[in-house]
């Protein structure tokens, strides 16, 4: 026999394990790189959500997130919601959530305050 010869105890262990579809894997990997983990908490006398934890997609605007925060509190539409990142700025409206991500997440997740008044910068 040769040393090139494979052992049938080896081929056995081979043949029983499930393929792996390297693929699923991938596709995954992807659809959770579009989504982000956003903490948001309210500032002051503005009212509390009770899912404070939310998946938002990356390219999001913060426009947008406050649009979906003032429908979801059920705010007036002269209030204004003033999105605060680290309790010391206001990112422009237009900024994408996915960058700021990037560039203030931390833990694995992005934390925005929000608020009806001015409350820092």
């Amino acid at each position: 026999m040769s040393d090139n010869a494979e052992s049938p105890t080896e081929t056995q262990k081979e043949e029983s394990q499930p393929p792996t579809d390297d693929s699923t894997t991938n596709e995954e990997k992807k659809k959770s790189d579009l989504k982000i983990d956003v903490l948001l908490k309210a500032v002051g006398d503005t009212p509390i959500m009770k899912t404070k934890k939310w998946a938002v997609d990356r390219g999001r605007t913060l426009q947008s997130l406050s649009q979906f925060i003032s429908r979801f509190l059920k705010l007036d539409a002269n209030e204004q919601l003033f999105i605060y990142v680290n309790q010391s700025f206001a990112p422009s409206p237009d900024q994408d959530v996915g960058v700021l991500f990037d560039c203030f997440g931390s833990d694995g997740k992005l934390v925005l305050h929000y608020c009806k008044s001015q409350a820092w910068g």
